[in-house]
């Protein structure tokens, strides 16, 4: 005869296997914050704003371009547990798009602890969604008509899974850096909606980029010819790596040159 108490440890035993992914993959706020502390007064180019999603605020910078002629705004995905303001990918083209007619609103995105690989920020993806929204209807706003959707490595999935759900509606296009980077034996959760998007996509990626998104380039881009945009568009940066390390100028300029030269 098994003992009452046998079953109520097996019982909370079985609780704990169930609801510890729940904790572990919540957003850590707290590190959200302590990032937040560190890089804001730090910041050189642009404001500190902060934007609410879900009952709490989340750190955003905003730069705005004195071009003669605004094309409009790019908001800005960093990639994993990294910052808004994060010196490689994301503060150049922060504050280099500004200089050639967009202005930017780079975002903080939920992160997870150091050592958190692909898998576990899976869950999280969703919670990147409301962020997306807060961030579109800032904007809006401001009277911004066209708005932009860039995403870096981890933040690409978060905006995927932004199209996957609610489409590309509100955005005028979407520019996805250094897209599919997982871990080893990671493959990806679900393939990229790129083949069910209407509005122009740019898929730029480096040379010297992760396996993953190396292996993937020719079917992203059979899926955005798929997409049928005439505008979307496929780069390779020679000699870059993933996070584009010396190689700055080179990012900044193709992405601008391809925005400026869309006709929204």
């Amino acid at each position: 005869m098994h003992h009452p108490a046998h079953h109520l440890i097996r019982l909370t035993t079985l609780l704990g296997a169930i609801l510890l992914p729940l904790f572990t993959y919540a957003a850590d706020l707290q590190r959200e914050q302590r990032i937040a502390e560190q890089i804001a007064d730090a910041i050189m180019d642009g404001d500190a704003i902060e934007l609410r999603a879900e009952g709490h605020n989340f750190l955003a910078i905003h730069m705005e371009s004195d071009a003669d002629e605004v094309k409009g705004a790019a908001i800005i995905l960093h990639g994993r547990g990294l910052h808004p303001d994060w010196e490689t990918v994301v503060q150049p083209l922060r504050t280099g798009l500004p200089e050639n007619g967009w202005h930017t609103l780079s975002l903080q995105m939920p992160v997870l602890h150091k050592e958190a690989k692909y898998y576990d920020y899976v869950p999280l993806f969703a919670a990147a969604l409301p962020r997306i929204e807060a961030a579109i209807a800032y904007l809006k706003e401001q009277g911004i008509e066209h708005i932009a959707l860039i995403a870096h490595s981890c933040g690409a999935h978060m905006a995927m899974q932004r199209i996957r759900e609610q489409g590309d509606k509100d955005l005028a296009a979407y520019i996805g850096i250094g897209m599919g980077a997982t871990d080893y034996r990671q493959p990806m959760h679900q393939p990229f909606p790129l083949d069910t998007m209407k509005i122009p996509v740019f898929d730029i990626y480096a040379e010297k980029d992760f396996p993953a998104v190396l292996r993937m380039a020719a079917q992203r881009q059979a899926m955005i010819k798929t997409a049928g945009n005439p505008q979307s568009a496929q780069q390779q940066i020679p000699g870059a790596d993933h996070y584009f390390n010396g190689y700055h100028d080179e990012l900044v300029e193709a992405i601008s040159n391809w925005l400026n030269g869309l006709k929204l």
